[in-house]
C-alpha cells in the first residue's frame, strides 16, 4: 500500500494548499479592489475551468496512467500560485485563477483512480475511498486556520509564495517516488448492487448473455440524474465558501473564517473516522449526508438558538458521509479500465456546482439569503433523483453507459 500512502500524501499537500486560501481569497480579492460579485466571478470561473480539465483527464488517465497528471497538476498550481502572489488587480486574479481551475483539474481523478485500481474487492474500495477522505478532512481541518496566521505573520503575497513553492516540491516528490502499477488482477469488477438500490430493472439481455471468446463484461449504465446530486452539494459548498467570510457585513476577521471552516472539517472528521459507516449501502449514505447537508443549511438561513459553530459541525458531518459515499457508488458501477473517465464525470458535476454556486451567491446576495439559495439548490436535487428511471437500462436513455464517453474504446468486440 506504498501507493496509496504517497497518494494520501499529494492529496493532502494539495488540499492543504487549496483550503488555505479559502479563508484568505475573498479579503484579498477585496483588498485589490474586487466586490463580492467580482469575487463570485473569481470562484466560479475557478471551478468553470475545471470542466475542460476534467474532460482531458478523464480520457488521458484511462489512456496513460495517473502518474504524470499528478505531479504536472501539483506542479503547474505552484508555478501560478507564485505568480498570484503578484497580482495587482482583480482582473490579473481572475485569469491566474481561472488558469489554475484548469490545472488542477487532472488532480482527483487521476488520484481516485488510482486508489480504485488498488483494491482487491469493494470493501476495500470504500475503506480506500474512505481514507481519501479522511486525508482530504484532515488537510482541511488545520489549512484554513494555518492559511489566516500565515496571512497574519507573512502577508498575502509570501503566504501565496510559500504555498506555490511547496505545491512544487511536491510535484517533484511524485516523479521520483510514485510507482504506477497495473490493475491488480483481483481488482472489483462491476457490481450490479447499486444500481439495484435505484430500482433499476435486471441488465439488459446483452449482458446478461454469456461473454464471447475476446469479450469484457459490459459496465452497466450509470444514470445521468444522479449527477445532478453531486452538482447540488458541490454548488452548496460553493457557496459556503463564498459566503462564510464575507457574512457580519465583511466584518468577520480573516482568523475567525479560518477557525470555522476548521470546525467544518473537524465535523467530517468525526463522521470519516466511524469506519462501521462501510457497512451500509453507498446509495443510504449519500442520501442521509445530502438530506443533513439541506437542513443544516435551512437552519443557517433562518433565526434559531442554535450557534453557527455547531451547525458548521453538522455540515462538516453530512460533508464527511455524502463525499466517499458518492465515490464508492460509482466505484460500483465502473469497470476498472475506465475509472478515470467515470470520477472526471463526477469532477466535472462538483466543478458545474461550484462555478454556479458563487456565482449565484454573489449576484442574490442583496435579494436573498446565500445559504437559504442553498437550501433550495439542495433540494431540487434531492427532488430530481426521484425523477431516476425505474427502466434505468443505458440504453433506453435513462442512464448514461461509459462507453459512450469521448475518446473510450472500451467494450469494442
Amino acid at each position: 500500500m506504498k501507493t496509496a500512502v504517497w497518494l494520501y500524501l499529494f492529496m493532502f499537500v494539495a488540499i492543504f494548499d487549496l483550503h488555505a486560501q479559502y479563508p484568505v481569497l475573498s479579503p484579498f480579492a477585496l483588498s485589490i479592489g474586487a466586490t463580492p460579485s467580482f469575487i463570485g466571478l473569481i470562484m466560479g470561473l475557478y471551478s468553470a475551468t475545471h470542466i475542460p480539465g476534467n474532460l482531458l483527464a478523464g480520457i488521458g488517465v484511462d489512456r496513460y496512467g495517473s502518474k504524470w497528471f499528478i505531479s504536472i497538476s501539483l506542479i503547474g498550481a505552484g508555478v501560478l500560485l507564485l505568480l498570484q502572489a503578484r497580482v495587482t488587480d482583480p482582473w490579473q486574479l481572475l485569469a491566474i485563477r481561472s488558469v489554475s481551475g484548469f490545472v488542477l483539474a487532472f488532480l482527483s481523478p487521476a488520484c481516485m483512480a488510482m486508489l480504485a485500481k488498488l483494491a482487491r474487492d469493494h470493501i476495500q474500495q470504500g475503506h480506500l475511498m474512505s481514507g481519501n477522505g479522511l486525508v482530504h478532512t484532515l488537510a482541511s481541518v488545520v489549512s484554513p486556520a494555518a492559511g489566516a496566521y500565515l496571512v497574519a505573520r507573512l502577508g498575502f503575497h509570501l503566504m501565496f509564495t510559500v504555498l506555490g513553492v511547496v505545491l512544487i516540491g511536491v510535484g517533484l516528490l511524485c516523479i521520483a517516488f510514485l510507482k504506477e502499477r497495473a490493475p491488480r488482477a483481483d481488482a472489483p469488477s462491476t457490481s450490479r448492487e447499486s444500481m439495484d438500490a435505484l430500482h433499476a430493472l435486471p441488465a439488459p439481455a446483452h449482458v446478461r448473455q454469456p461473454l464471447q471468446a475476446g469479450q469484457r463484461e459490459k459496465a452497466p449504465g450509470i444514470p445521468w440524474l444522479f449527477f445532478a446530486l453531486p452538482l447540488g452539494i458541490s454548488c452548496t459548498q460553493g457557496i459556503l465558501y463564498f459566503e462564510l467570510p464575507l457574512s457580519g457585513d465583511g466584518s468577520r476577521s480573516i482568523i475567525t473564517s479560518g477557525i470555522l471552516f476548521s470546525v467544518i472539517s473537524l465535523g467530517a472528521l468525526l463522521t470519516l473516522s466511524m469506519l462501521f459507516l462501510n457497512r451500509f449501502s453507498p446509495l443510504a449514505r449519500t442520501a442521509l449526508g445530502s438530506l443533513t447537508l439541506a437542513l443544516s443549511f435551512f437552519l443557517m438561513s433562518v433565526d434559531q438558538p442554535l450557534p453557527v459553530m455547531a451547525i458548521l459541525f453538522l455540515i462538516g458531518m453530512a460533508k464527511g458521509i455524502v463525499y466517499p459515499a458518492i465515490a464508492t457508488f460509482l466505484a460500483t458501477l465502473t469497470h476498472h479500465e475506465t475509472y478515470g473517465r467515470v470520477f472526471a464525470l463526477l469532477s466535472i458535476s462538483y466543478s458545474l456546482g461550484s462555478f454556479i454556486g458563487p456565482l449565484l451567491a454573489g449576484n442574490l446576495r442583496d435579494e436573498l439569503s446565500p445559504y437559504f439559495l442553498a437550501f433550495l439548490v439542495l433540494s431540487a436535487a434531492l427532488t430530481l433523483l426521484t425523477f431516476v428511471p425505474r427502466d434505468g437500462a443505458g440504453d433506453h436513455g435513462g442512464a448514461m453507459s461509459i462507453r459512450h464517453f469521448p475518446g473510450n474504446h472500451y467494450n469494442k468486440n
